[in-house]
């Protein structure tokens, strides 16, 4: 029999709060899910001076957070999600009253152990100070990796059970040995065993070695964290460990094109000649020249190594010769701006680039675009390929992580978009001309749309996903 679980959730990032990637749109939509399974279940973040242009109340609660070794004391804030999810908020203006979540573009703060050992010290004592003794703390990524560790040696937490969720792999935290001190953790943690990590201290290590859980945010993606390619070096650890691999959500009262405030247009599937409004928005916006027949096709992405840059770098002059237009919206490492930029510069009328991360505008180059490019190199869940099925634009993506759990290959009639699975431009390009010969066959074309649009990636059978988890965890 389920019960009613109290339910703490740790992220340093939560839409509409702060957001820089996917982890916000999970931290925003999976609480209020299993809110509505009937989990008392709270959030908790930072306050950064961005939480207070959400667009929504934030209240002081008069509640000092002294954590000792740091000079400073943290006071708590609390707002809500959706379904009157609370939320809490810890004001620390030495760490969080910062312009950036994390750090400069392309760097972190040179302070980050003393930001993240604060807050996951401070996340603990904020339970105990509101006397909310969970059953459960769900950590997401390597910034909240601490908690398990500083919850083993606290009494007050001794009935609660800790869940770490990866997101991504690749962002480790890892931190000399000299900043252990800083932690407040005893010296004796600091083997191969526990949290250090090749000489190094590792909040991410330290998630998954004393976390009771572990969970990532696809199926495919808890395999290949196991292998050598994508272990990031942890992958002897996580082969001794269960991983239960859940695919991600998506939050259809916010990406959804038949009730969507940001697009020009809305439209469904009984609906679709309105998606060309949402074309021409972007034809007017960019200046782009296209006739009737040239697909559109979009990147809403980070430029990094990580999201298969080079492969459409590679493939650059194929792309030229073909009848088709290249949004980009994203913001990353300089190389890849460059690269777009010049190339939005050689060809104006085919290839726009927005260098910013722009949430209305993404909604707008999804509504009005045909095709999405995934081209990663690996992906542990991606949401934007969820996200453009519904708006019936067609992914192409690599056959890795998410992408391959969430897109089933088109043969005609079914699937609903096109994939492939070796990292090698040329398999990538074949794939994007099978896309082509397809878009320009209307009526099969539309048959791909509609089979996109009717896939259900929508939270709730995550959320029984997670429930089932935390219940049986509590039994072991």
């Amino acid at each position: 029999m389920s019960r009613k679980l109290k339910i703490l959730f740790v992220s340093t990032e939560v839409h509409p709060f702060a957001k820089t990637g996917g982890l916000a749109d999970v931290s925003g939509a999976l609480p209020p899910a299993l809110k509505k399974l009937g989990h008392d279940i709270r959030v908790i973040m930072p306050k950064y001076p961005c939480t207070s242009k959400a667009g929504a109340d934030i209240r002081p609660l008069n509640v000092d957070l002294d954590i000792p070794g740091f000079d400073q004391k943290g006071t708590l804030f609390q707002s809500e999600l959706a379904d009157s999810v609370p939320v809490y908020l810890i004001e620390h203006d030495d760490y969080y009253n910062r312009e950036h979540l994390y750090g400069e573009p392309g760097s972190d703060y040179p302070d980050s152990v003393e930001r993240f050992a604060y807050f996951c010290q401070a996340v603990l004592e904020a339970a105990k100070k509101l006397d909310f003794k969970p059953d459960i703390i769900h950590c997401n990524d390597w910034h909240t990796g601490l908690i398990p560790v500083y919850l083993k040696s606290d009494p007050w937490f001794a009935q609660t059970k800790t869940f770490f969720s990866i997101h991504n792999l690749g962002y480790q935290g890892n931190f000399p040995h000299s900043q252990l001190e800083v932690t407040g953790l005893d010296e004796s943690l600091f083997r191969e065993g526990d949290i250090e990590f090749y000489g190094q201290i590792s909040f991410l290590k330290s998630g998954l070695v004393f976390a009771d859980t572990l969970t990532t945010v696809s199926p495919a993606y808890s395999q290949e964290i196991q292998t050598p390619e994508l272990g990031f070096g942890m992958e002897g650890i996580l082969q001794n460990r269960q991983l239960h691999g859940i695919l991600n959500g998506v939050d259809y009262t916010v990406w959804n094109p038949e009730t969507d405030p940001l697009i020009p247009a809305n439209y469904g599937p009984e609906s679709l000649a309105q998606k060309k409004q949402c074309r021409e928005d972007l034809i007017k916006m960019f200046s782009l020249q296209l006739n009737k027949k040239t697909p559109i096709l979009c990147m809403i992405t980070r430029l990094s190594e990580q999201k298969g840059i080079d492969l459409i770098m590679e493939i650059q002059n194929a792309l030229d010769e073909q009848d088709i237009a290249l949004l980009i919206l994203g913001t990353g490492e300089s190389r890849y701006e460059s690269f777009f930029l010049q190339w939005s510069q050689d060809r104006p009328d085919r290839i726009a680039t927005a260098l910013k991360f722009n949430e209305p505008l993404g909604h707008r180059i999804l509504a009005g675009s045909d095709m999405l490019l995934m081209p990663s190199n690996y992906e542990p869940c991606g949401l934007t390929q969820m996200y453009a099925l519904k708006y019936g634009t067609v992914p192409i993506v690599r056959d890795i992580g998410g992408l391959k759990n969430s897109v089933q290959e088109f043969n005609g009639k079914t699937g609903t978009g096109f994939k492939f699975k070796v990292p090698e431009a040329k398999y990538f390009l074949k794939s994007l001309q099978k896309a082509l010969a397809y878009f320009d066959q209307t009526e099969t074309w539309k048959n791909l749309m509609l089979n996109g649009m009717a896939k259900d990636n929508s939270w709730d059978a995550s959320a029984k996903q997670y429930s089932r988890l935390y219940q049986k965890s509590l039994r072991s």
